[in-house]
């Protein structure tokens, strides 16, 4: 390992037990510090679930979307500057303002401690995905300052407009995703970016501008000791079907899922397990009411990890039925339960997946995605032997402490290029 850094790594939102964002910093920056490394972690509603020994700095935001009074209506007493002024106002219209005011008082506290010691409180700072205006302030004060692109968020905007119903919906929906043009201009501007698969980068090049060179690719990663196979003796039930997904949106392809299981319903008793939600008056509610599958599906909301766990040992099989992935860590904490996959051939799913580990169908295909849930269902053999691949290829390539390990590497690199060009 080279010298200890001092890293500020930057989440502007960090749902602990659903979506990515939550995971990546609670465990990039635990493994980061069991490498010797000094880390400190900012960030806004809803705040991470972080290990013994991770400092968690609050950015409060006005937490406008909370549960159970999401979009609320603010009390003029929390106004606290401009900045909440910006976050209410954008809301207020449609817009999604988080990325942008976590940025800006991101920026604002990191440049305020160095100039109360005059020295820089960080080595680098890491933004998880916000890609705010924000982050600019930093390089411009010379703060060397990455990113992490899960993958952009413009193709989340471009079938969600594909499957919008109408044109006001179309309309809300370009206002919702209006940060994206800020991304696209933040992100070509910081020191380097990284992202977690072949497919990202290219995707980070079209939609994002940001050239080849200057993205690393570094893997996500699991537990291996914690994302395991059922003991010895546990069965599985030949009849499950489990889904983790983070969002009830076109982009997760949950309503063909759906679709698929009320063909297989008609021969068999499969019951399909959803950890997450359906949102009311959501795609995923709609298809439910149509196909009469309420006593087949159980959408159990956000889970905590030994739940998680616990289901994915006790499926048979573990769906991707999604239209784009970056990345998928549901993939991987399904393979590394040794539980087989059936996924879409959407983004990097192939990447990640490769060709042992589950069955791959076209996306949207609704008749392929029901006819390998019912092959993988009918064949005990095929589960255990694509389940045994899984479990193999994670131990191979998709570690915290690999994914840790190699950004360190390139925080380094990043570092003395900047001193270099200097």
């Amino acid at each position: 390992m080279g010298r200890p850094l001092r890293i500020a790594l930057l989440s502007y939102r960090s749902k602990p037990h659903s979506g990515g964002q939550g995971i990546y910093v609670r465990a990039l920056s635990r493994e980061l510090i069991e490498l010797g490394h000094d880390v400190q972690v900012l960030s806004g509603q809803p705040y991470p679930e972080l290990d013994a020994g991770v400092p968690l700095v609050h950015v409060p935001s006005l937490d406008l979307y909370r549960e159970p009074d999401p979009f609320r209506v603010v009390r003029p007493s929390e106004i606290r500057d401009w900045v909440d002024v910006a976050e209410w106002g954008t809301m207020a219209v449609a817009g999604f303002p988080e990325p942008l005011t976590f940025s800006l008082r991101a920026a604002r506290l990191l440049l305020a401690r160095r100039a109360e010691s005059g020295l820089a409180p960080f080595d680098i700072v890491h933004d998880n995905q916000s890609l705010g205006y924000g982050l600019l302030r930093l390089v411009r004060a010379g703060v060397p300052t990455v990113a992490t692109v899960h993958h952009p968020v413009a193709i989340d905007r471009e079938l969600d407009l594909a499957a919008a119903p109408s044109a006001y919906r179309r309309l809300t929906l370009r206002r919702w995703y209006a940060f994206t043009r800020m991304q696209a201009r933040v992100a070509p501007r910081l020191d380097a970016v990284t992202t977690v698969s072949e497919s990202s980068r290219t995707d980070i090049g079209t939609h994002l501008h940001v050239p080849a060179e200057r993205i690393e690719v570094i893997p996500v990663g699991i537990d291996p000791d914690t994302f395991s196979p059922p003991p010895p003796g546990r069965p599985r039930d030949p009849q499950s079907i489990v889904v983790v997904t983070s969002a009830d949106v076109p982009l997760k392809g949950l309503v063909h899922l759906l679709e698929a299981v009320a063909k297989l319903r008609t021969e068999r008793a499969v019951h399909l397990t959803v950890v997450g939600s359906a949102r009311p008056g959501g795609p995923a509610q709609t298809a439910l009411e149509r196909l009469a599958l309420h006593d087949a599906v159980t959408f159990t909301g956000s889970v905590p990890e030994t739940e998680l766990v616990r289901l994915l040992q006790q499926a048979a099989v573990v769906a991707i039925p999604s239209l784009y992935e970056g990345f998928s860590l549901p993939a991987i904490e399904a393979m590394a339960c040794g539980t087989p996959l059936v996924t879409t051939d959407a983004g990097a799913l192939p990447e990640v997946v490769g060709t042992q580990a589950g069955l791959r169908v076209k996306a949207g295909d609704v008749g392929e995605l029901t006819a390998a849930l019912e092959l993988v269902l009918d064949s005990p053999g095929l589960q255990e032997q694509l389940g045994r691949a899984g479990r193999r290829r994670v131990l191979a390539a998709y570690t915290w402490r690999s994914a840790a390990e190699r950004t360190a590497a390139w925080y380094a690199e990043v570092l003395d290029r900047k001193k270099a060009d200097s």
